[in-house]
């Protein structure tokens, strides 16, 4: 198994959240706009609040702490 590194990881979200905030809007029009905007501003959450957050092992967990202020 390759050693699993927490950083890298997060490294990757914040390379996500910022791939969402540069991804042009598709030519779509009425419902499908704004399902795009939609599923665009939940990514750019998701991958932000994993992104920023802290980390530690507890007990064998990973724990990530996520800054909800």
């Amino acid at each position: 198994m390759a050693e699993f590194d927490v950083d890298q990881m997060l490294a990757r979200f914040a390379e996500r959240a910022q791939a969402v905030r540069d991804r042009p809007m598709p030519p779509v029009e009425g419902d499908a706009r704004k399902g795009f905007i939609k599923q665009a501003e939940t990514d750019l959450i998701d991958f932000s609040l994993v992104a920023n957050s802290s980390w530690e092992l507890e007990d064998g967990y990973l724990v990530l702490r996520v800054p909800l202020a």
